[in-house]
């Protein structure tokens, strides 16, 4: 049983725990790129996730939970619960890799 059991769903606990394979094996087998919970989609909790990680553990910055999302069609204009865009997000942790992919993503679709 993991620590997140009946708090978030499988892919939130994914991307809390900053497992890209295990994200991108649940996207695959149908899990919502945009899906809602605790208040954050998909996309905004793992650029969150990605920032305070870092910051809690002294590592670089990562990005692959955010790219795996992006890469399984995650919106990323889609504003979570709190009015948060994944952008904002980005910004308010200094994440300028998931800024930046991001920004590409959003590129293409215009």
């Amino acid at each position: 049983m993991s620590e997140w059991e009946g708090y978030w769903t499988a892919a939130h606990a994914a991307v809390e725990n900053e497992d890209a394979e295990l994200l991108a094996r649940l996207l695959s087998q149908g899990a919502d790129p945009n899906e809602t919970c605790q208040g954050m989609t998909l996309l905004t909790h793992a650029i969150d996730a990605e920032g305070d990680g870092a910051v809690q553990s002294g590592h670089p910055l990562t990005v692959h939970t955010t790219a795996v999302l992006l890469a399984f069609g995650a919106d990323p204009k889609l504003v979570d619960p709190a009015g948060r865009t994944p952008t904002e997000v980005a910004r308010r942790h200094g994440h300028t890799m998931a800024e930046g992919l991001l920004q590409a993503h959003l590129a293409k679709a215009r």
